[in-house]
């Protein structure tokens, strides 16, 4: 079924998908937008689909009004999604159109504005110090006063939930308040987090069936439920959900954008995005701008949100994909994988072969031997789940292929100095042979690592020019502690990352000895490079 509407086709305002990375998924601990970044993440959630983008504060924070000042200019285009401006309505006795927060709300001459109101008596009387007709009145007022000077307005109703749990009425009253002065949506909040999906849908449900107003949803996600609450609120008759990219925000986050986004369009078949198909290339791109390394069990858009393991599931992805698979994960630009460990049976081999493009299923022996050889090898502490190019060396050894090595070591040699008040320096020498001849290279680096490489393509580049194109782009090192080995005398697991102006591959290499280890992933790292160069759209 498809779950999309044709490019370019307005949704219209039947459902709001409204986004606050910028905004309250900016309060994440570790995450700091530069306005370039702000501009940047606007540009990816229009081209996503969303209906409204919530830029931040302007007024309260130098960046914020920044960023507004130069979307007016002209450096933010939106093609689908409206630009809103976040601020709180006029303070206690003062009018509306002479408080400053007000007016720089105005002047970030965004179209859309939400204001964040008090609806729980407690903070209300303790938090702003005055009383419910006063709070009532900031709402109404500041609502009707931006509402004459041509904006849209939306309400965040601060701590709803738990407002209305503590004093119905005032939580009424100031979304009456809201609603009565011009307001487009009354947004329920879930402000601590602290509510579950069953109590919140019956509240979603109540105060809709009181009030009729147009209800809106915006969770945290203290309890972990705020996704299945965000859902559960739609369900209840919401129309307006908030969310952030990822699920970023303050404590443990926000409801993430492309979970709820992607239950509503593939379980409830509505249709709040033009298309799915860009979701994973947002999420990890707006990841990538965080500074933050994207979740990788994110449901729907994590790599591993279609990865298979177990080798009973991969037997039965054989047979038909949709039986281990909730839906098709190219809806949402993901793909499926197959992971080949221990626990990895023939059909395993098998489905990873025809992902990598080998036909290991009409090659029986083939599939025993890299079972095999792979349970054998996990067992002293080598894992391929994130090595597919030493996985798929195995598999190309294993079907006959010769291997793509481009030399055959003699020995390598890795001496380290380390002198009174200067740093540690490592030099390394090989001796290969290459096509017959037998070549010798020493060079130095700042690790052993780094001197073998350094090494390795001096003896190598001048048979093989495409070294020069292969870098070596993340080193990561694990100590591995098998039988109850501990400490020094633990093995080690070194993954190699490498990559070249086509792409990237991933190696691992296990020892007791790390520089052992290390080599071990660098030799399957150059070897695969080489096979690139022999089969550039096989690999």
């Amino acid at each position: 079924m498809s779950r999309t509407t044709p490019a370019g086709t307005p949704l219209g305002d039947a459902f709001h998908v409204y986004d606050t990375t910028l905004r309250d998924g900016a309060q994440r601990e570790g995450i700091s937008y530069s306005v370039a970044d702000k501009l940047a993440v606007a540009r990816h959630l229009d081209a996503l689909g969303v209906g409204f983008v919530e830029g931040g504060w302007p007024g309260a924070l130098p960046k914020d009004t920044e960023f507004f000042a130069r979307a007016a200019a002209g450096e933010l285009q939106l093609r689908h999604a409206v630009l809103v401006a976040f601020g709180s309505t006029r303070k206690a006795g003062v009018r509306a159109e002479d408080d400053e927060q007000v007016r720089a709300l105005l002047d970030s001459e965004a179209p859309v504005v939400t204001l964040v109101a008090k609806s729980d008596r407690r903070h209300v009387e303790r938090a702003l110090r005055t009383d419910v007709a006063e709070n009532c009145a900031m709402v109404a007022d500041t609502v009707s006063f931006l509402r004459r000077e041509g904006r849209r307005v939306f309400v965040d109703a601060e701590h709803f939930f738990d407002g209305y749990r503590f004093d119905p009425d005032t939580s009424l009253r100031v979304l009456d308040a809201a609603m009565t002065a011009g307001a487009d949506v009354a947004v329920l909040c879930d402000t601590n987090g602290g509510m579950l999906p069953l109590g919140l849908a019956e509240v979603v449900r109540e105060v809709a069936d009181r009030t009729g107003f147009r209800l809106g949803i915006h969770c945290q996600d203290d309890t972990g439920c705020a996704v299945a609450n965000s859902v559960a609120a739609v369900q209840a008759g919401a129309t307006h959900v908030q969310c952030t990219a990822n699920g970023y925000g303050e404590r443990t986050g926000n409801a993430d954008l492309f979970a709820v986004v992607g239950n509503l369009a593939t379980k409830l078949d509505l249709p709040v995005l033009p298309s799915l198909s860009e979701l994973t290339r947002v999420s990890h791109a707006l990841a990538e701008i965080a500074n933050l390394a994207p979740d990788t069990h994110q449901p729907y858009v994590g790599t591993s949100a279609f990865a298979h393991k177990a080798g009973l599931h991969a037997s039965a992805i054989k047979v038909d994909p949709e039986l281990y698979n909730h839906m098709d994960p190219a809806e949402v630009g993901n793909t499926q994988r197959v992971l080949v460990t221990e626990m990895a049976g023939r059909a395993s081999v098998e489905l990873k072969g025809a992902e990598l493009g080998l036909d290991m299923a009409g090659s029986p022996e083939a599939v025993s031997v890299v079972v095999g050889t792979v349970k054998e090898r996990e067992a002293q502490g080598w894992s391929f789940e994130a090595a597919d190019a030493s996985l798929e060396l195995l598999m190309r050894g294993a079907l006959g292929e010769e291997s793509p090595v481009p030399f055959a070591l003699e020995s390598y040699r890795v001496i380290i100095e380390k002198r009174a008040g200067a740093d540690a320096v490592a030099e390394a020498t090989v001796k290969l042979l290459v096509d017959g001849e037998r070549r010798i290279a020493t060079r130095e680096g700042n690790g052993p690592v780094n001197a073998l490489d350094a090494a390795l393509r001096a003896a190598l580049e001048p048979s093989c020019p495409w070294l020069a194109d292969v870098e070596l782009s993340d080193y990561k090192v694990r100590i591995l502690t098998p039988g109850g080995s501990a400490g020094t005398h633990a093995v080690t697991r070194v993954l190699v990352e490498t990559s070249d102006h086509r792409g990237e591959w991933t190696t691992v290499g296990v020892h007791s000895n790390v520089v052992e280890a290390s080599w071990l992933a660098l030799v399957d790292a150059l070897a695969f490079a080489a096979l690139r160069t022999r089969t550039p759209a096989a690999v």
